[in-house]
């Protein structure tokens, strides 16, 4: 577990349906936004190497909002709402990675394994199979694991077929937004599969991407050269990022995109109604 702060770069931001919660260099995290329900309250929190955030769809209740944090030990501790049991974490051992969904959670354990909690109406919790996982994301009411060997697999809900995820090679990142899932393969191209009323599956034409990031009906593409692409829903300006640089980490939330400079510095756009934009004179150094 010593190294995990440094694997988990691309962990130390993360964006919910409307918050922002970012890790430090020192592993104590901060956060700004809608805290109606706990899910911002992370200022004691410490020795946190990776975090995740509920990201919900904007049509969906606001009673949806809860924040993860991976300790360095491999425990796992939760705030925020917790209806269904989401946020019932606090026996979790020897995990590796953390994912939120609507009303879930998901942890990837160090054997392979995965684990969750929460609402499990559309099977979207069924991971207890599952094995030799490297990673996980979780939409709306889907949950992907990354195998060892490049592949995918999926549950939960595939009414617009965010779950066909079957015949992906090569992925080394995958990520869900509401109902659509993108996967980054090792060539830096970009596959994508579920809804695409918005265009947020249309990245086809994207190279020499690092890194990916899922709102909800908008998609992030982190290049190599630091600068970073944008397709999908766009009434918040969530998606005008061309003239961003030296960005080294992406997050998106429902309807704003988080970039975290090689400086330590943050910026942001999209949504600022409840403050999550408001990272402008945060610094992670």
């Amino acid at each position: 577990m010593e190294n995990m702060k440094n694997r988990y770069i691309g962990n130390r931001i993360t964006a919910g349906r409307r918050h922002t919660v970012v890790i430090k260099s020192d592993g104590t995290v901060i956060a700004v936004g809608d805290n109606k329900f706990g899910q911002c309250d992370v200022s004691e929190w410490h020795n946190i190497v990776a975090i995740a955030a509920s990201n919900v769809h904007m049509a969906t209740n606001t009673g949806n909002a809860h924040t993860i944090g991976l300790k360095s030990d491999g425990t796992v501790i939760a705030v925020g709402w917790n209806k269904y049991g989401q946020c019932d974490v606090s026996s979790w051992r020897d995990i590796v990675a953390v994912a939120t969904g609507w009303r879930r959670t998901i942890g990837l354990k160090l054997d392979g394994t995965v684990v969750a909690v929460g609402r499990n109406t559309e099977g979207q919790c069924n991971v207890n199979d599952w094995s030799d996982i490297v990673a996980v994301a979780a939409g709306d009411w889907h949950t992907l694991g990354l195998k060892d060997y490049g592949t995918v697999t999926a549950v939960g809900n595939n009414r617009y077929g965010q779950c066909n995820v079957g015949d992906w090679h090569d992925i080394v990142a995958v990520r869900a937004g509401y109902i659509h899932t993108v996967g980054l393969k090792s060539d830096g191209t970009v596959v994508a599969v579920g809804r695409n009323s918005e265009g947020q599956c249309d990245i086809s034409n994207w190279s020499d991407i690092v890194a990916i990031a899922v709102g909800s009906s908008h998609t992030i593409g982190l290049r190599s050269d630091g600068t970073v692409e944008a397709v999908g829903w766009n009434e918040y300006g969530q998606c005008n990022v061309s003239n961003w640089c030296d960005i080294i980490a992406v997050a998106a939330g429902c309807a704003h995109t988080v970039g975290l400079k090689s400086d330590g510095t943050l910026v942001a756009v999209g949504d600022n109604e409840y403050g999550q934009c408001d990272v402008n004179d945060w610094s992670c150094i």
